[in-house]
């Protein structure tokens, strides 16, 4: 068997030097991917409240109810988001026309767009006829009962209904953190102990 000569082992030395070079220019081009971050969650501004809307339990209630009322016209839409913590919601409830019941969440700026145009061209009065307050820490819940009107003056609703609302005191402010409602119906008359005065 012949032994191979100097040229031929040179030759294939330089050769696999070759390919070793190019395997490791390959893999410095390749760059390593970077772990990318995750996006921080947006959260929308709220506007500064006025201190005697958020003082107290009472104070931001009647806010919440003054705030949409008043006669066709404009209504003050920063009042209205001061009064909600960031990421709150306002969750409608209700018999769909199939007979089902369901609801709606949105948040307040959806709650604004929806319910505005309506509002403001028709004019639109609520208020608190009853409430059932459970409270404890800095934590509270209030079924709050409403009527609902056209017209201040108007002799009867034309809606009632009740106001599920949640509420937070962070040491300095009273905030709403959900507002879920169902008007009363035919299949659901507002039982008379909501209808008691407020406690």
């Amino acid at each position: 068997m012949r032994e191979p000569s100097l040229t031929v082992i040179a030759f294939q030395l330089l050769i696999a030097a070759a390919i070793v070079s190019f395997a490791s220019n390959a893999q410095a081009q390749t760059p390593t991917p970077t772990p990318q971050a995750s996006p921080a969650p947006t959260t929308v501004a709220v506007p500064p409240a006025n201190p005697a809307d958020v003082a107290t339990m009472d104070a931001i209630v009647a806010s919440l109810y003054d705030v949409i009322s008043g006669p066709p016209g404009a209504r003050n839409w920063d009042r209205f988001r001061s009064l909600f913590v960031p990421g709150a919601r306002l969750i409608p409830t209700g018999a769909r026309p199939t007979g089902e019941v369901g609801s709606r969440v949105l948040t307040p700026d959806e709650y604004i767009q929806r319910s505005a145009p309506r509002l403001e061209k028709d004019g639109f009065f609520e208020r608190e006829v009853s409430r059932r307050l459970e409270k404890f820490g800095n934590i509270a819940h209030i079924f709050s009962t409403y009527e609902s009107r056209h017209k201040a003056d108007d002799v009867k609703p034309f809606a009632r209904g009740i106001n599920s609302i949640q509420l937070m005191n962070d040491g300095k402010r009273w905030w709403i953190v959900t507002v879920f409602w169902q008007a009363e119906d035919d299949k659901n008359p507002l039982p008379a102990e909501y209808l008691r005065s407020r406690n």
